[in-house]
């Protein structure tokens, strides 16, 4: 049993994790300005008050297994990519702040409003530029970042930032509909298609790039017998978008069918999760470094294995119960039913 990969694995699950969990209420928050002031953006927010905290243990629970299982990966990425990063946690600190104090602070609600749409927006943007970065491969000399300050701002970075920003609008909107009724809902629905045609553009832009980024990337998808491999993948892209583009036409023409768009939605993200991981595989530093070049020692995993095996059940059931307890549509006055 190759302990390396299962740690590997372990850190991909948790980032998946985040990514869609926290992923739909950055896309709640990004979605504030298109959202009416006054009980729209209430019932916005109270749809995520329950959970939104809870989705950022998958973020510590990936960042931490990286430094812990990975140190050498780690000790790369992070000054490679710190521009970024700083960026993505002041994003969430500031949406995290405006959560708390649009309600304890009405007088100023318009400002924590901007606040929590703002950090939202960088958040999701420094996270996918973050994840463009990576791609387009990071300098390494030795065991030691060999790039500069600027080294993660490119176009590439820049369309993965934006792609990542549309797909958790889109994610936001599809919560909205699971969750909500009336106008809001209405109003979710009416966002969702269009942004349903840009998160798909910009799946199709970003995995037209990405081959052409380093040969390996081109070998894998373009070349036999690997694009008889991955060849599955964009089939099923396909078939998601059409099943997504049909769910959410039933819901916004026969009404109910709400669940189907944000399962759909996240369906997405698993394929393209899917398609990052066999471009990288098995690098963590793409054409740099290996998982295997990067761990720690065998007994260190071993022993935190013992530990992840312990805290993981708890999280997934605790994660579990906050969702099932606060299961149904948000009512007046933040109650779900």
């Amino acid at each position: 049993m190759d302990i390396t990969v299962i740690w590997a694995f372990l850190i991909a699950t948790a980032v998946f994790l985040y990514v869609v969990l926290d992923g739909f209420d950055l896309g709640v928050g990004i979605l504030f300005p298109a959202l009416q002031h006054g009980p729209q953006r209430d019932t916005a927010m109270n749809s995520v008050a329950p959970v939104w905290d809870g989705n950022e243990t998958w973020l510590v629970l990936g960042g931490g297994g990286l430094f812990a299982a990975f140190p050498l990966a780690y000790a790369i990425i992070m000054p490679a990519l710190y521009a970024p990063i700083i960026a993505m946690l002041l994003g969430l600190v500031l949406r995290g702040v405006s959560f708390e104090f649009r309600w304890r602070d009405p007088r100023h609600e318009r400002f924590w409003d901007f606040a929590f749409a703002g950090g939202s927006l960088v958040a999701a943007l420094a996270q996918g530029i973050a994840l463009g970065a990576l791609l387009q491969g990071i300098p390494v000399a030795g065991r030691a970042y060999a790039g500069g300050w600027w080294d993660w701002l490119s176009p590439f970075s820049l369309l993965t930032g934006v792609s990542v920003a549309a797909g958790y609008a889109l994610l936001g909107a599809c919560w909205l509909v699971t969750k909500t009724e009336g106008d809001l809902r209405d109003r979710a629905l009416a966002l969702a298609r269009p942004l349903a045609l840009v998160t798909v553009g910009a799946i199709v832009a970003v995995s037209a790039a990405t081959p052409f980024l380093q040969y390996a990337y081109f070998e894998r998808w373009l070349q036999a017998p690997g694009i008889f491999y991955v060849a599955p993948v964009p089939v099923l892209v396909a078939v998601l978008t059409v099943l997504l583009w049909r769910a959410l036409g039933r819901a916004r023409k026969w009404g109910g069918h709400d669940t189907a768009p944000f399962v759909l939605a996240l369906g997405l993200f698993a394929l393209t999760f899917v398609g990052l991981g066999i471009s990288m595989w098995p690098y963590i530093i793409p054409d740099s470094v290996t998982i295997w070049q990067a761990a720690t020692e065998r007994r260190s995993q071993v022993f935190m294995l013992v530990g992840i095996g312990i805290m993981l059940p708890i999280i997934l059931a605790y994660t579990g119960y906050a969702y099932w307890v606060f299961r149904g549509k948000v009512r007046g006055g933040g109650y779900h039913n």
